[in-house]
């Protein structure tokens, strides 16, 4: 469907005493990259919230393959998979500098009502801006 590469260096606090990223920081870092790829296509989180939805994430695997250590550049290519109904599913995988695959990611979110978080059909600007990039690929 829809894909954006997004960069950050690993930083000093999200090494953990093994030298490594902790794997909790992957959450962090593919949120960023998730919400870039909607900056990328003209949404942006706050217009989402502004709209009255927000989008808890309810469902993540990762597959951890390599390590990384603070300091190292990589890639995040995030692909918007699918969007069905209330639910919007992502891939992620993430690339060092030496463009070797170190982890895989899915993320599964729903379309809530920020008041009653109930779910609820997407924004139009949301729909809109997805078909459209879709529509020019």
């Amino acid at each position: 469907m829809i894909t954006h590469d997004y960069q950050f260096r690993v930083a000093y606090p999200d090494t953990d005493q093994m030298g490594t990223m902790h794997h909790a920081n992957y959450v962090k870092y593919y949120e960023l990259a998730r919400w870039e790829l909607f900056r990328s296509i003209g949404i942006s989180y706050k217009s989402v919230e502004e709209a009255g939805v927000m989008c808890p994430v309810i469902k993540m695997n990762f597959t951890f393959l390599k390590t990384t250590h603070y300091d190292e550049l990589l890639t995040v290519r995030t692909t918007l998979k699918a969007m069905k109904g209330v639910r919007i599913w992502f891939e992620y995988k993430l690339y060092n500098e030496q463009n070797e695959l170190i982890n895989k990611a899915e993320t599964e979110l729903a379309f809530v009502g920020r008041d009653s978080w109930k779910p609820c059909e997407p924004p139009a600007m949301v729909l809109d801006a997805i078909n459209k990039h879709l529509n020019n690929d």
